[in-house]
């Protein structure tokens, strides 16, 4: 019990995660279709990606694909909301560490993977559009 009341006292008011969505930035839908991803049932990969990236490879044809997805992925990013944006420029673009991210920020862990989840999944949605993945 005093440990717990230690802690309590240590960490002040804690805010529930459901508190922390704004309505008005962020629509309430699935980041991703849920038929994207394998059934629970599956042995090896359960609610893993049912369909994962394919390499473009090294030909003049890939180099070019290469800058053109370069080019998508970074007007996607563009277009994200502001704090999926700022968390996958953070994390993915300059490659700062999650507590670097949640301590600049001021966010907690959980909302740092929820934004970084969204934002990537809108991201990989933009480039499966452009090239026509099903």
């Amino acid at each position: 019990m005093n440990r717990a009341r230690t802690r309590s006292e240590r960490e002040g008011p804690t805010i529930p995660f459901s508190a922390l969505w704004d309505a008005s930035r962020e629509p309430n839908e699935p980041a991703v279709d849920p038929d994207r991803f394998l059934p629970a049932t599956d042995p090896d990969w359960p609610f893993h990606w049912a369909v994962p990236p394919k390499a473009w490879g090294s030909s003049p044809e890939g180099e070019v694909l290469a800058r053109e997805a370069l080019e998508l992925v970074e007007r996607a990013i563009a277009e994200l909301p502001p704090a999926q944006r700022e968390v996958i420029t953070l994390r993915d673009v300059e490659g700062w560490e999650s507590e670097e991210v949640c301590n600049v920020l001021g966010i907690s862990e959980t909302n740092q993977r929820v934004l970084l989840h969204r934002a990537r999944s809108r991201v990989r949605a933009a480039l499966e559009r452009y090239f026509n993945v099903e």
